[in-house]
C-alpha cells in the first residue's frame, strides 16, 4: 500500500500541476473558455470575471499539485484536491451530457481531449485523490519537510513568473494552430484521403392509408412506394467526424464580403497583419511605434493590414482618432484571439509562414525588424 499511496499522491500532483501551468501560461486563452461556459449557462453578466477567475483557478491547480508532488501541507492540500476533484467531476459529467462546449479546455491548447474522455479522466484522478485524502496524516517520505517547501515555494515562483509575463507579452509557450513556423496554406489543406464526415439520415414518411408518419433509416425507407407513403422529413445526425485542418476558419474579407485571404497568404515579401479582434477594447499605448512599422514597411514595398471583427465604420473612426495608414479588413473574432493573445498583436509573415508574432508591448521598430530579419 505504501507504493499505492505514493503514486497517487505523485500522479495527482502532475496532472494538476500540468493542468495549471498550460493554463497559467495562456491567461487569455483560459480568460475566453471562461466566456464560452458563462455563455452556454446564460451568466454572460460574469463576463467581467472571466479572466481573475481564470488566473485564480490555474494558481491554485498548480499550486495544489506542487505541494502534493512535494509532500508539503499534505493535510490541508489534500483535502483541496479531493474539493476539486468532486466539484469538477460533477461539473464534467454535466459537460459530457449536455455538451455546451465542445473542448473543457482542462488542459488548455496544450492537450485538447473530448468531454467524454474528461469526465472518464476525472473518475480516475478522484480515485486517486481519494486514496492521497485517506492517508494524508501517514505520508511520509521524500523529499522531506525543509526541502518539500523549499521546492515548492521556488516551483510556485517560478510558475508566477511565467504567468507576469505570458500576461505582459506572449505566451511562453504557443499550441495553437497559428504558432510561429507554421505555414498556414499547408495548415488550412485538406489531404486527398483524409477522412470525411460521416452522418447518419432519420427519414419520416406519411403513410397515406393511416396518415400517421413513420420513422424509417436509409436501408429501408420507402422512397420508390409513393402509392402509400409521401416524404415529410428529414434529420441527420453526426456519427463520426472526418478530418479536420488544424487552421479551418481564416478569411480576410473586404467590407464588401469578398474574401482576399489569398493576395496577403502567397505574397513572397513579408506582410505584416495587425491583429486587433475589438478596435474599442484595443490598447493604443503601442499606436506610434505601430505607425511608424507601418510607414515603414509600405514606403518598402511589404504590405501592412489591420484585422479586426470590429465594425467598418468604427475602423473608419479609429483609423481618424489615431492616424492610422494601413487598411482595415475583417476576420472573425475567435480566430483573431486564436491567432495572437493580444489585442492588438501583430503577425509576421512570408510566402504563407508564419515568421513573428509580436504582443502590444513588444512592436518592433523599422530597424530591429530589419536586423532580425532583412539582414541576417
Amino acid at each position: 500500500m505504501k507504493i499505492i499511496k505514493h503514486l497517487a499522491r505523485v500522479l495527482v500532483g502532475i496532472t494538476f500541476i500540468f493542468s495549471g501551468f498550460v493554463k497559467g501560461i495562456d491567461p487569455w486563452g483560459f480568460a475566453y473558455k471562461f466566456t464560452d461556459y458563462f455563455n452556454a449557462m446564460h451568466l454572460e453578466w460574469l463576463q467581467w470575471a472571466a479572466f481573475p477567475l481564470g488566473v485564480l483557478l490555474s494558481f491554485t491547480e498548480f499550486t495544489i499539485g506542487v505541494a502534493l508532488l512535494f509532500n508539503t501541507f499534505l493535510r490541508f492540500f489534500s483535502w483541496l484536491a479531493l474539493i476539486f476533484m468532486i466539484f469538477f467531476t460533477g461539473l464534467t459529467l454535466w459537460i459530457a451530457i449536455e455538451n455546451p462546449v465542445t473542448d473543457c479546455g482542462c488542459f488548455g491548447d496544450a492537450l485538447v481531449i473530448s468531454n467524454w474522455e474528461t469526465f472518464y479522466k476525472n473518475v480516475v484522478l478522484i480515485v486517486l485523490a481519494i486514496i492521497v485524502f485517506i492517508y494524508r496524516k501517514n505520508m511520509k517520505g521524500l523529499p522531506g519537510k525543509k526541502a518539500g517547501f523549499m521546492l515548492s515555494a521556488l516551483s510556485v515562483a517560478v510558475y508566477a513568473a511565467f504567468v507576469i509575463h505570458s500576461y505582459n507579452h506572449l505566451p511562453v509557450f504557443d499550441f495553437r494552430p497559428y504558432k510561429v513556423g507554421v505555414n498556414i496554406p499547408d495548415a488550412m489543406a485538406m489531404p486527398a484521403d483524409a477522412p470525411q464526415d460521416v452522418y447518419e439520415n432519420i427519414f419520416y414518411y406519411k403513410n397515406l392509408n393511416t396518415g400517421e408518419v413513420e420513422q424509417f433509416t436509409e436501408e429501408n425507407y420507402p422512397w420508390q412506394d409513393t402509392l402509400n407513403y409521401a416524404f415529410h422529413d428529414m434529420e441527420s445526425f453526426l456519427v463520426q467526424e472526418g478530418y479536420e485542418p488544424p487552421i479551418h476558419d481564416f478569411r480576410i474579407e473586404t467590407p464588401e464580403g469578398d474574401n482576399i485571404i489569398d493576395f496577403f497568404l502567397y505574397d513572397d515579401n513579408y506582410v505584416f497583419m495587425l491583429i486587433a479582434h475589438d478596435l474599442k477594447k484595443s490598447s493604443t499605448k503601442s499606436q506610434e511605434e505601430i505607425n511608424t512599422l507601418a510607414n515603414w514597411a509600405m514606403d518598402n514595398g511589404m504590405a501592412f493590414i489591420c484585422l479586426t471583427s470590429s465594425l467598418p465604420e468604427e475602423s473608419e473612426t479609429f483609423a481618424e482618432n489615431y492616424e492610422a495608414p494601413y487598411e482595415f479588413f475583417n476576420t472573425d473574432e475567435i480566430t483573431l484571439k486564436t491567432i495572437v493573445r493580444s489585442n492588438p498583436g501583430l503577425m509576421v509573415i512570408k510566402d504563407g509562414t508564419i515568421v513573428a508574432k509580436y504582443h502590444y508591448n513588444d512592436i518592433p521598430s523599422p530597424e530591429e525588424f530589419e536586423q532580425e530579419f532583412i539582414n541576417k
